[in-house]
């Protein structure tokens, strides 16, 4: 039983090794390496998260046939990404351009967090403020008085 779930592990650890079939290796292990190199540098566009390299996706095989034919073509690997991104966008780079297009994708989580920073102050600030200053009640006007006086003895 031990043994088995140490090959599970084991087998869960290798999958995304798995992700290139051995059919879409190229056979000039140069023009291999370059496709992985470039390869590294585009998302896969159904699981986002990963490489066109890492990816099981149907769609990232394709773009890693894609990136394939592209070298064999005598494409350089700038000329690759550039083909691809013509194709599918900015989006398809794990690592886009800093431009207009892409400013709050660089700058957003900065301001989040500075955002979140700010209203973490603005709150302890307030509750500080509260704390420290406690509420006094106006002062009773006779009637007031008279009156409390009556409740308090048990009169109405």
């Amino acid at each position: 039983m031990k043994l088995l779930c140490i090959a599970v592990l084991v087998g869960l650890m290798s999958a995304p090794v798995l992700a290139v079939n051995p059919s879409e290796v190229l056979k000039d292990p140069a023009m291999e390496s370059r496709a992985r190199d470039v390869s590294q540098y585009l998302r896969c566009l159904v699981c986002q998260n990963q490489s066109i390299d890492d990816s099981d996706a149907e769609l990232a095989r394709d773009l890693r046939l894609l990136v394939r034919q592209r070298i064999k073509a005598g494409d350089s690997n700038d000329q690759v990404i550039d083909y691809v991104v013509s194709r599918y966008g900015d989006f398809v780079l794990l690592k886009p351009p800093f431009k207009a297009s892409t400013f709050l994708l660089w700058v957003g989580p900065a301001l989040a967090f500075i955002a979140g920073v700010i209203a973490y102050l603005m709150y302890f600030r307030r509750r500080k403020l509260a704390s420290a200053s406690p509420q006094t009640a106006a002062p009773l006007s006779d009637e007031d008085k008279k009156r409390l006086e009556k409740l308090l003895n048990g009169q109405n």
